[in-house]
């Protein structure tokens, strides 16, 4: 990056109500604090995959790192990233989806930097080529930095209806050949929500739509211009909480508290993105996944010559396609003397244990697992949520 060129910062989105990987997420640890894939924590993986970014002028880049997240997920959000200075935690004393706390970030950005320009990404993907992936999104950013609000889509790989869709003006979808160098911006003719199976393999066969990422490139004022033009009502807030940071830090936090509460409850889709002109959008091939359930931790992770992921000392007799986790705590004893866990003659099981619930079901069912968050949280359980 010359001197010349605008900064850029990174805002991960951590909130998380922890519902679709219990039991080893819960409120108070959503999967983006959890080791998914093993090793650090997904949040940990999203903030060192763009820290290359960030870097500029001999920092490491840790300065333009910014966190989105809740009071009660501070705490963890910071052991798992001790390098993230606590002015760069923007925590919302209520949860209001991403329009807002996207809006706040622009500004607070655009107050240090002025002609930043942002990356917005979530906190809990999975990333295998993340060369690829730098390569994408820096022509988001040098998109973003010729004026247009810019966004990456996912060439989509089969007929998910699981995902929103986004219709490109030519063809960048499946059925391309991923280019040598990331392929040049396209404009965006519309967003599309989770479609039937019959909607999305036409999508597919088009060529022309892509996966929505939730990831969003944007320079911070013109983030703020498009609050203003069509959520009028949340650029009014802003400019709230704006006008006290001016007077000071006390003043700053005692008016977040009380205006942050009350700020219009919309995603960045659909409140700004949907509505904006001249939206771009970079096609992207980079081993992307959601990790959206226990099914999608058994894709990534590694197996035997049978299919199952299963931690070292599991017992498997004529078992196939089964994920065992195993989060109990360890108590510091040999390895031999602890609970065994033994699959016989299953097939496509997900087991976890922790140290206080068991989870057994089917692969094909793992999203149905938040229900059992819904019904624990019916039965007075929730402790255990």
């Amino acid at each position: 990056m010359s001197s010349t060129e605008t900064s850029v910062h990174v805002l991960i989105l951590a909130g998380g109500a922890g519902t679709r990987f219990w039991p080893a997420s819960r409120a108070a640890r959503p999967k983006q604090l959890l080791p998914l894939l093993g090793g650090e924590p997904l949040i940990t993986a999203t903030a060192r995959r763009v820290l290359p970014l960030c870097a500029r002028g001999g920092s490491d880049g840790w300065e333009r790192i910014w966190i989105a997240t809740g009071q009660h997920l501070v705490a963890p959000t910071r052991a798992a990233l001790p390098d993230v200075s606590e002015r760069r935690l923007l925590v919302e004393p209520a949860p209001r989806n991403t329009a807002p706390c996207i809006g706040w970030a622009a500004a607070t950005i655009a107050r240090d930097d002025p002609d930043a320009v942002v990356v917005v990404l979530p906190s809990d993907h999975h990333i295998a080529d993340v060369p690829r992936f730098l390569e994408v999104v820096q022509a988001a950013v040098a998109s973003a930095r010729g004026g247009a609000i810019t966004t990456i889509g996912i060439r989509p790989t089969h007929p998910e209806t699981g995902f929103g869709y986004i219709e490109a003006d030519e063809a960048a979808g499946a059925g391309r050949a991923a280019p040598a160098a990331p392929a040049a911006p396209c404009k965006v003719l519309r967003f599309v929500e989770k479609p039937s199976r019959e909607r999305a393999a036409e999508f597919v066969a088009s060529g022309r739509f892509l996966w929505n990422a939730g990831m969003f490139i944007f320079r911070a004022g013109d983030m703020r211009a498009a609050i203003r033009a069509h959520l009028p009502a949340l650029a009014e807030g802003l400019d709230e909480i704006d006008g006290a940071a001016a007077l000071g830090p006390a003043d700053e936090a005692e008016t977040v508290l009380r205006v942050f509460p009350r700020l219009p409850a919309v995603s960045i889709d659909h409140g700004v993105m949907e509505h904006v002109a001249g939206l771009a959008v970079v096609p992207g091939d980079f081993g992307w996944s959601d990790l959206g359930s226990w099914q999608s931790a058994w894709e990534l992770a590694d197996k035997d010559e049978r299919g199952n992921s299963a931690p070292a000392g599991s017992v498997l007799v004529d078992a196939q396609h089964n994920h065992l986790v195993d989060l109990r705590t360890r108590s510091g004893g040999a390895p031999d003397d602890r609970r065994v866990i033994a699959l016989v003659g299953v097939e496509g099981l997900v087991v976890v244990e922790t140290d206080d619930a068991l989870l057994v079901v089917p692969r094909d069912r793992a999203q149905d697992v938040k229900h059992v968050v819904d019904a624990l949280k019916a039965r007075g359980q929730g402790r255990h949520t």
